[in-house]
């Protein structure tokens, strides 16, 4: 007979997400994906309408298809690349390894990388089409299209975009470490930059600004709302048991806790990066008044709205989240919603006609080249007064002072003490950084050989031995809190990379020497210096490169902090030397040289200078000027040494001190030893049988 008695409803632990059926959980999610792509969708359709992105171009009108299935496809392709960073980006950094919550995360971002593919070939054939005025079916539309893909700034720029997505979702599919969960995340990142070389950016009279905006913002709106969903789709499983042996059981409290300090800093670099472009492309006060100005103020609404949200989270629900963790999935689901709504409210954007037209603020062909107004004719006094702030290396060096000040005082809160010296050398060199490349050198550097030398001498021989000093790493990591359930925060992660075997081999004194002086001839004299010259995204890597071989080399020679196996000093000395020497040797080179070096460029920003002569004094700047950083790292290292040995002699000292000089006691007796042994074998005759010996001479 079965049993009718009326069965008791299993409830959950507190803490964890509700039992429930999975069918029910996949429900859940797919209303919640369609709810958010029908919000985009619908916000995107009618910000087009209202500013004027649907009306059909008098010339050339690729038709309704291109019209209306670009922004689609546009809106898909932003959607599904923020859930490719944002699933390996909450597993990297958020989720314990291994768990089951860890692996949906990463395959979660896979299959988002693979739709972003898709829907980023998609972008690549409507945009062709939309440039061409044709359809794929027209004659001669196949060579346009390889045409537009090869050699058109846009097309390229989609094509690679393209490829890093396949090779994100490759990379996601098979990640099984949090390594490559990381690699994951990063490549998905890497992605989004040359999307920041399209659209309105790319045509701005403030072209750095605006670029660099765009990548901003493109990496906080992505790990945004990417993360938020990585969240969502691993919440059903944190609060239970392991399911097999060895996995890691997931809190729901503490990952909403490090996603909520992970958004407010992408809501940071999202409203700060939204109001630099708005800034840029709306020209004045006067824009908002525009169909563009109106889109831009619904934007700034959407942000608003979600900082509230983000607010109450913080405030009520995450309290809350171990009795009611209901509540915030609700109310993330609507955030969601609200994010997705605010993307396609930026895909009009990027299809609606800007106050500022794109090629406005060009006044001349030097103008146009740097993109941005040409600085005055300089003066040393001007090298000093000018600026063209660049937003990344702003960011970068106001981090990095702030970070490092914020560090200092917590840990002189808790009764540490850390060296007033340490903190004054990194103040000076983050100043050192914002001059070199915000001020004179950075106005001056693409105008002229010269200028760029010396901008060049500073970024990679000044300011990084300054850096160095200031022991950042050491900080960091008696600042930064340990995890202890098995995922990677700040600490861990940067852990791994001191201990890792790419810093090993990278930071070898032989590969870094060879780095900081053989990268010269490699980028003078090959196409990169022109490359980096043209074009923004290869200026930035050129000042990362020069910083970061500069950084190396210091941290080899004078470095505190924790990292690959230095050398002793002598050593130290004589690489320093060897390197320097290769070093004078490239400046006289370019002294007594004749052969033009990105003569091209220099001709058109600096018509009618003699090109000769400047390089020659760019010569004259890195031989001359190289001497003092050498001098400065050479005392540098005798300083050092020096410490060394007094630290070795006080270590000793204490040493003797507890062991009352058993060290030296030991050490008398070795030679006590030693002496008897020589004397009692000068006391035997030259003929008699030693222990081992051979005989007598004549073999008796």
């Amino acid at each position: 007979m079965a049993d009718t008695r009326r069965q008791t409803p299993r409830t959950a632990r507190p803490g964890s997400a509700p039992a429930v059926p999975g069918a029910s959980a996949a429900t859940r999610t797919a209303l919640v994906a369609a709810a958010c792509l029908a919000a985009a969708c619908a916000v995107l359709l009618v910000a087009l309408a209202a500013g004027g992105g649907l009306v059909p171009s008098v010339l050339g009108d690729p038709g309704a298809l291109v019209r209306y299935g670009l922004p689609v496809a546009r809106t898909v392709h932003d959607l599904s690349a923020a859930l490719a960073v944002g699933g390996p980006l909450v597993a990297a950094l958020l989720l314990p390894h291994p768990s089951a919550a860890w692996t949906r995360a990463v395959r979660a971002g896979a299959v988002g990388a693979g739709a972003w593919t898709l829907a980023a070939l998609a972008v690549l054939v409507l945009t062709a089409m939309d440039v061409v005025g044709a359809a794929p079916g027209a004659p001669g539309f196949g060579a346009q299209f390889a045409q537009f893909a090869q050699e058109i700034d846009l097309g390229r720029a989609l094509l690679v975009t393209t490829v890093l997505a396949a090779v994100v979702a490759t990379v996601g599919a098979a990640a099984t470490t949090q390594t490559g969960a990381a690699w994951a995340a990063a490549l998905a990142l890497l992605a989004l930059l040359p999307l920041s070389l399209s659209g309105h950016a790319s045509g701005s009279a403030s072209h750095q600004t605006a670029v660099s905006s765009l990548a901003l913002h493109l990496v906080g709106v992505t790990a945004w709302v990417g993360g938020l969903a990585a969240v969502l789709l691993v919440a059903p499983l944190t609060g239970r048991r392991p399911a097999a042996a060895g996995e890691r059981a997931v809190d729901l409290g503490v990952l909403a806790g490090r996603y909520s300090a992970l958004a407010l800093w992408c809501f940071a670099a999202v409203a700060l990066s939204g109001v630099v472009n708005a800034w840029v492309r709306l020209g004045g006060w006067s824009g908002l008044g525009t169909a563009y100005g109106a889109l831009v103020l619904g934007k700034v609404l959407a942000l608003v709205l979600l900082g509230a949200l983000g607010a109450r989270h913080r405030g009520r629900t995450l309290p809350l989240l171990a009795t009611r963790p209901r509540s915030f999935a609700r109310l993330a689901a609507g955030e969601l919603v609200l994010m997705a709504a605010a993307t396609g409210l930026g895909v009009a954007l990027s299809r609606t006609p800007t106050p500022v037209p794109e090629d406005a603020g060009a006044a001349s062909t030097v103008d146009e080249l740097l993109g941005e107004a040409a600085p005055p004719p300089s003066t040393p006094l001007r090298w000093f007064t000018q600026t063209s702030p660049d937003l990344l290396w702003l960011l970068i060096a106001g981090g990095l002072l702030v970070g490092y000040l914020i560090a200092v005082r917590r840990l002189r809160r808790r009764g540490d003490r850390w060296s007033a010296g340490r903190t004054a050398w990194w103040v000076l060199g983050c100043l050192a950084l914002l001059f070199v490349t915000s001020g004179g050198p950075a106005a001056y550097g693409r105008l002229s050989f010269s200028a760029h030398m010396l901008q060049h001498m500073l970024l990679t021989m000044a300011v990084p031995p300054v850096l160095v000093l200031g022991a950042p790493v050491t900080l960091a990591l008696r600042v930064l809190p340990a995890r202890r359930d098995g995922s990677r925060g700040a600490r861990e992660w940067l852990l791994e990379l001191v201990h890792s075997r790419y810093l090993a081999l990278l930071g070898h004194p032989l590969v870094a020497a060879a780095l900081f002086a053989g990268s010269l001839i490699v980028f003078y004299y090959s196409p990169l210096f022109e490359l980096a010259l043209s074009t923004h995204v290869g200026h930035e890597l050129m000042m990362f490169h020069f910083l970061g071989t500069g950084y190396l080399f210091a941290s080899v020679l004078i470095g505190v902090d924790p990292g690959p196996h230095r050398p002793a000093y002598p050593l130290r000395l004589i690489l320093l030397l060897a390197t320097m020497g290769f070093h004078a040797f490239f400046g006289v080179a370019l002294m007594q040289g004749t052969q033009l070096l990105a003569p091209e460029w220099f001709a058109q920003v600096s018509p009618g200078a003699d090109l000769l002569a400047d390089q020659q004094r760019g010569g004259d700047i890195a031989w001359g000027i190289g001497e003092v950083p050498t001098l400065v790292l050479v005392l540098g290292v005798a300083v050092a040494w020096s410490r060394s040995d007094t630290r070795e002699n006080r270590r000793r000292d204490r040493a003797a001190e507890r062991d009352g000089g058993r060290e030296l006691a030991d050490y008398n007796a070795m030679l006590a030893r030693l002496a008897d042994r020589d004397g009692t074998a000068g006391q035997r005759a030259p003929g008699d049988r030693t222990p081992g010996g051979a005989g007598r001479p004549d073999g008796s």
